[in-house]
């Protein structure tokens, strides 16, 4: 039975149950999710613990606090300290419906190395236990007494009880019965947890000369300079100057990604390529705290900066070497860490240069159902889920729900909209960073991911559908599970949204000072880089191959199947202008004569009377979207998997596409695929050859190319306005002519090339002089 790749739309339990269909209109704080009930235990401190290392000959205490409700059960972290009174301030959280006992047992015990002492306990019923709805203040912990076996006194525990659900403040950093199986510092792997990227600008190093250099060795060699430069792990250089001297020019800018806070500094060195060998000239330190902030399309003035350090300098001159710079930071810049045409952000670096927000968008991660086993623990497959999901500078990361292929997160995100054309990426792994993970540096390997595009949204509805979880393999494609999600993009002005599509996508700078496609692609793995060892240094960290597969960091490798893919979209957008084409190749066949008769007759209308030609080609247009109204799309867009071309691509071209870069390959399969990749390019050659022909035989009329035909044209220039201006024939009734001529039945002459087309086919081109 095939796999259903289809999007399903959802009735999720939210709102307090006021969803049915996904188009009711909910304005309470948490009300994507399902709600779900916790009863959370928050351990404060204890005071006068009878701990017997503490009072036998001066011992450090081990005190830990251990909760148990039914099967389940969870410990504080254990403290050495030589005071009976130590402090845990740590939250447990137990899913409500999941409780199967009447009374909470609350132990502590000391920590000992074959078995733990026990020092007392608490046991509070649940009826007992209050319920708590926020936005009420957090209740106040209350001290209660231990009890021993013996009945004697043993010390006190602050804590405090309550019921409650996933919108109270506690919960994100709480121990989750979820996670009961987990200990030790992996439990911190399993938090939910919010990131935001650092803020990215784009350094411009414009290096422009170098005064007063010293070459060491022989003076009388013509010194070839230039200029390196690094920034953290990232190294640029300028080209070998051509002035060949010692104060040479280079005018050359050099585009870094820094990120705040600044750690690194910008390091420049002079370099002389003496032959084979590099001598350093000397370097330069600056930090970026010296650089300016631009923000305006003028550029920055140009300062001169010492050159330091050289290789055989003689340290008894006076005077310095020095290079001439402009170090700027360009805040009128957004820069890229997405694709371009795919993107969560579009605002400037610059926050003075950030338009209005235009609304909310908010996210319900609710679930998923029927993941697929990602990897074995103690000899049983399991699935150890946690969703991302990034939007802006903005980073949500759920929980991590262990040993469960329907995990539920029930959580809720929210953030600011700048630009409707922007795109929510949603992505669910599966975490490896836990008890019994094998390898020495395991990596949480994608389930899936999905994109979501704000502008196919409708205002001010909630949007709940199971998205599948589509993955590529080395098999092929394959469904990975399925993500019920709660959507809702609310703007409350209709008129801001408005306004929002008139400006322009980028910063004015992009448009001012453009960069070119290699210094973007450049620039964003720069960006990506910077991105994944921010992120991982965060604690639970957000690990380098989910950051590298949220940000789709291998987009550019190449893929047989994209390049199908992608030459099937273009032939479907110019299918318009090819079915026009055909349309007038059966008018001008005659074989429907009515229909001839009605478009020479149009024909004839727009001739004589122009002015009805804009309006009528407005008024076709808006009958035609009206006419396409009904046909619209009802749901969110989701992965295609034929449009992708991934029901249809032979496992070849799947080993091909998940080949190592460089490849792994060797023998007859590489020469195999570089045959067929020349293949593919040598049509790529030809029609890109036929249409530069194409534009060499315009240009060539005016040319002097071919004299004869660079006559023919002028003489029918010249006498093409003599005849127009004289007012002998009206353009008008030339326009009918050749229109008559070329939609004439075929009884009146075959369709064989005119005279014109007859002169431009026989144009010189520039394929005469190729190799």
């Amino acid at each position: 039975m095939p796999e259903n790749f289809s999007l399903k739309e959802t009735k999720p339990n939210i709102g307090g149950g006021r969803v049915s269909g996904g188009r009711e209109k909910l304005t309470s704080s948490f009300d994507l999710v399902e709600v779900t009930h916790f009863l959370f235990v928050r351990v404060v401190k204890a005071r006068d613990l009878a701990c017997s290392n503490a009072t036998v000959g001066g011992g450090v205490c081990h005190p830990f606090v251990e909760i148990k409700i039914g099967n389940y059960k969870g410990s504080t972290k254990y403290l050495e300290m030589n005071k009976p009174n130590p402090e845990w301030n740590q939250v447990f959280a137990f899913t409500k419906d999941r409780i199967q006992s009447l009374s909470v047992e609350i132990t502590v015990r000391e920590k000992e190395f074959v078995n733990d002492e026990f020092i007392g306990k608490i046991a509070i019923d649940m009826s007992d236990i209050p319920t708590r709805v926020p936005p009420d203040s957090p209740l106040a912990p209350q001290w209660y007494k231990l009890e021993a076996e013996a009945n004697s006194s043993v010390g006190e525990l602050m804590l405090i009880l309550w019921f409650g659900t996933q919108a109270d403040e506690v919960f994100i950093d709480a121990w989750h019965s979820d996670v009961a199986s987990v200990s030790g510092d992996s439990i911190t792997n399993t938090r939910s947890k919010v990131y935001l990227s650092p803020r990215l600008w784009y350094l411009r190093v414009n290096i422009i000369e170098a005064q007063d250099l010293v070459v060491p060795g022989d003076k009388n060699r013509i010194p070839e300079v230039y200029v390196k430069a690094a920034l953290g792990n990232v190294k640029l250089r300028t080209r070998v100057s051509a002035d060949k001297s010692l104060n040479p020019r280079w005018n050359e800018d050099l585009m870094f990604v820094a990120a705040e806070p600044f750690y690194d500094h910008l390091v420049l060195t002079v370099v002389d390529k003496n032959n084979e060998e590099e001598i350093s000239l000397g370097r330069c330190m600056v930090h970026l705290s010296e650089a300016y902030i631009r923000w305006l399309p003028e550029p920055v003035s140009a300062k001169w900066y010492n050159v330091e350090g050289g290789g055989d300098v003689v340290e008894e001159l006076k005077f310095a070497s020095k290079l001439n710079m402009r170090i700027s930071l360009d805040g009128g810049y957004h820069v890229f860490d997405e694709s371009v045409d795919c993107s969560s952000d579009y605002r400037a670096t610059f926050k003075g240069l950030w338009p209005p927000a235009i609304g909310v968008l908010e996210l319900g991660i609710i679930g998923a159902s029927v993941l697929v086993p990602m990897k074995s623990r103690d000899g049983r497959e399991t699935t150890d889920a946690y969703c991302v999901a990034k939007y802006g500078p903005k980073w949500a990361r759920t929980r991590t729900v262990v040993n469960s292929f329907s995990p539920k997160w029930n959580e809720q995100y929210t953030w600011e909209v700048y630009d409707p054309y922007t795109v929510l990426f949603i992505g669910i792994f599966d975490n490896c960073h836990l008890n019994g993970e094998k390898g020495p540096n395991p990596k949480d390997p994608s389930i899936g991911k999905l994109r979501i595009r704000l502008s196919t949204l409708s205002t001010n509805r909630v949007y709940t559908y199971s998205y599948p979880l589509i993955a590529l393999q080395p098999s092929g494609v394959k469904k990975m599970g399925e993500i019920q999600l709660a959507l809702r993009f609310t703007s409350p002005s209709y008129t801001s949204l408005l306004a929002a599509y008139a400006r322009p996508l980028f910063p004015k700078m992009h448009y001012i000072h453009p960069l070119s496609v290699y210094q973007l692609d450049s620039l964003r793995q720069q960006a990506i880089g910077i991105l994944c060892s921010r992120l991982s240094s965060a604690e639970p960290p957000l690990r380098t191959e989910v950051t590298g597969c949220m940000l789709d960091a291998g987009y550019q490798l190449w893929s047989p199947r994209k390049a199908k893919a992608n030459t099937e979209r273009l032939i479907d957008a110019v299918h318009v202008i090819t079915e026009a084409w055909k349309w007038f190749d059966t008018i001008k066949k005659w074989n429907n004569p009515a229909a001839n008769v009605l478009v020479i007759v149009l024909y004839l209308i727009v001739v004589f009377y122009p002015s009805l030609v804009l309006p009528t080609l407005l008024i076709y247009c808006f009958l035609i979207g009206i006419w396409q109204y009904r046909k619209r799309p009802r749901d969110p867009t989701h992965v295609d998997i034929k449009l992708s071309l991934a029901d249809s691509t032979n496992a070849e071209e799947w080993d091909e596409e998940f080949d190592t870069f460089p490849s792994s390959k060797q023998g007859d399969v590489l020469r195999m695929r570089y045959d067929r990749l020349r293949s593919m390019a040598g049509k790529v050659m030809v029609m890109v050859g036929d249409l530069a022909t194409q534009g060499e035989r315009l240009t060539a009329l005016w040319s002097w190319q071919d004299p004869v035909a660079s006559a023919i044209f002028l003489a029918f220039c010249v006498m093409a306005a003599v005849v127009f201006c004289s007012g002998l024939v009206p353009p008008r009734c030339i326009l009918v002519m050749v229109g008559l001529s070329v939609m004439r039945p075929p009884s009146f002459g075959i369709d064989i090339p005119c005279a014109p087309q007859n002169v431009f086919g026989r144009l010189p081109t520039k394929t005469d002089c190729m190799l």
